[in-house]
């Protein structure tokens, strides 16, 4: 039980010192406008064309969280959204240029870290993929819990 409990605390440190990460890559950069989730809302879209609910079903994000922070980068310019032909209720959304130029931010830090793990010896790739699969499978117990158990 308790290295399942410090596994379970581990990865939410992880998930906000990223957020932190991303943060300060913006702010040594002077872009103040938009926030580390909002910036990671962008890099996952990438070039794809999204509504919230496929960004939810993903796994990215939370029902509320995504649709405000959709909403803001809408205003600030960073997306386009366009109604859905077929169901007038659904949203299509897609980076715009000054979108684009944030999603690039993301992935030139993310390389420099994926380099940096490396090249230090922190991890190399199969020590990547170990994780990623042992990651995978924990996602996969989870998800069976929901399906099967309630």
């Amino acid at each position: 039980m308790s290295g399942y409990l410090d596994a379970l605390a581990l990865v939410e440190r992880l998930h906000r010192l990223l957020l932190d990460v991303i943060k300060d890559e913006f702010e040594r950069l002077g872009v103040l406008d938009v926030n580390a989730v909002q910036a990671l809302l962008m890099f996952n879209v990438g070039d794809n064309e999204v509504t919230a609910g496929e960004l939810k079903t993903r796994g990215y994000y939370q029902g509320s969280n995504v649709s405000y922070n959709l909403k803001k980068l809408v205003d600030m310019g960073y997306m386009h959204h366009q109604r859905c032909e077929i169901d007038r209720r659904s949203v299509r959304v897609r980076l715009t240029e000054k979108g684009r130029g944030i999603r690039e931010i993301v992935a030139r830090l993310f390389a420099g870290h994926a380099r940096g793990l490396q090249d230090k010896g922190v991890l190399g790739v199969d020590g990547i993929d170990r994780i990623n699969a042992s990651l995978r499978r924990v996602e996969r117990y989870w998800s069976d819990q929901i399906r099967y158990i309630y």
